[in-house]
């Protein structure tokens, strides 16, 4: 079991912090109680945790006496809470972050996952674990029952011969997977053709919309074909799967395009896209948290779909990081186009964080707008 004392001094920051918000939740602590044997018999090397919220697998996975743990986060503000939490508890050194691959899972026999939000995300971590993994391996998903189906329980046994599920506790659940189907092909990253576009779009399991191209991505590419003409350097702030960014450097040659996303699927996605189009060389991909990578003054066009699908409250805060964000990187008389729903009342956050900001285009559902930085 792992030490309570430990993960009670754990913490959510980088992230935010506030009494209603925990860094340790019933889900983890329920995976560590169910790996609790395996973890101590598994050997060095041999346990892998996947998508560890703040630290709590991982740490708790060492604590309970797993030796050099392998670990995927797909947001990198997990892996900076990771890396303070360690820092905190003295375990610096324990682990090692790898990309979502073959490495990751090589002769793993323990692999700890909290339960993605998409079925392609569980697919794609349950194609990597049965084709690389230990024969013996045992897969432990993770989740709040609330967001577990049925389907989860198919997409394991496409790769598993045997999956089960616990006895809920404390309102979270876990999928059981072992005996790993031999041959388990990879169907990731998959590609999409867009020929009303002119794109072909990659996707990673877990980056948002997949290799569709929701609407308000649509809606923005259709008011910047004639925008801002005169800029040499843009920036796809909050990249997705690339599509911004791919589109502008396939209809200005000239122009130096960077991107990025804080989500390693994306990251991967965005790269994958810009190489199908021809334009791999000319985008230049950053995993970064609001585009930390990025130089004050420096970029004259920023391009932003922020999140705008998990609810206003949550969205509002999401997005104006996002719009600080564009506002440090631009140059005095740089441009933001933005897309975002129209129920959401970011107009003022624009101005206030960027500077003058007008409507570009408007429709039923989305509004695109141009903030020029004062």
């Amino acid at each position: 079991m792992a030490d309570l004392g430990l993960l009670d001094q754990l913490r959510r920051e980088p992230d935010v912090e506030a009494p209603d918000l925990v860094a340790v939740d019933a889900t983890d602590r329920l995976l560590l109680d169910e790996a609790a044997g395996l973890l101590t018999t598994a050997g060095p090397g041999a346990v892998v945790v996947v998508d560890d919220s703040y630290g709590a697998l991982t740490l708790g996975a060492v604590t309970a006496g797993a030796r050099d743990v392998r670990v995927h986060q797909d947001l990198l503000v997990g892996e900076l809470a990771l890396a303070r939490n360690a820092g905190r508890t003295g375990l610096t050194g324990t682990y090692r972050s790898l990309p979502l691959g073959p490495r990751l899972a090589d002769g793993a026999r323990v692999v700890l996952a909290k339960a993605p939000k998409s079925l392609d995300a569980l697919r794609e971590l349950t194609e990597v674990v049965a084709a690389s993994a230990a024969r013996d391996v045992t897969l432990l998903v993770g989740g709040r029952v609330k967001h577990m189906t049925h389907a989860m329980n198919d997409v394991l046994g496409s790769g598993f011969t045997d999956v089960h599920a616990t006895l809920a506790r404390q309102k979270s659940r876990v999928l059981v997977a072992r005996g790993p189907r031999p041959g388990v092909p990879s169907s990731f990253p998959r590609r999409q053709e867009h020929p009303d576009l002119g794109l072909t779009v990659c996707a990673h399991g877990a980056a948002f919309a997949g290799t569709r191209v929701d609407a308000g991505t649509r809606a923005l590419l259709a008011a910047l074909a004639e925008g801002a003409p005169d800029a040499r350097t843009a920036l796809d702030l909050g990249c997705g799967t690339g599509v911004l960014a791919t589109a502008l450097a396939l209809a200005r040659p000239g122009l130096t395009v960077l991107a990025g996303d804080q989500s390693a699927a994306a990251v991967a996605s965005a790269e994958a896209t810009a190489a199908a189009n021809g334009v791999g060389d000319r985008v230049r991909v950053t995993r970064d948290d609001a585009a930390s990578t990025v130089a004050d003054a420096s970029v004259d066009l920023v391009v932003c779909n922020p999140p705008f699908h998990l609810g206003a409250a949550v969205v509002t805060g999401a997005a104006d990081r996002l719009f600080a964000a564009a506002g440090r990187v631009l140059r005095p008389g740089g441009q933001l186009w933005c897309v975002y729903n129209n129920r959401l009342p970011h107009r003022a956050a624009l101005r206030r964080l960027v500077g003058p900001t007008r409507v570009a285009a408007s429709g039923r559902r989305f509004t695109v707008t141009i903030s020029t930085r004062r």
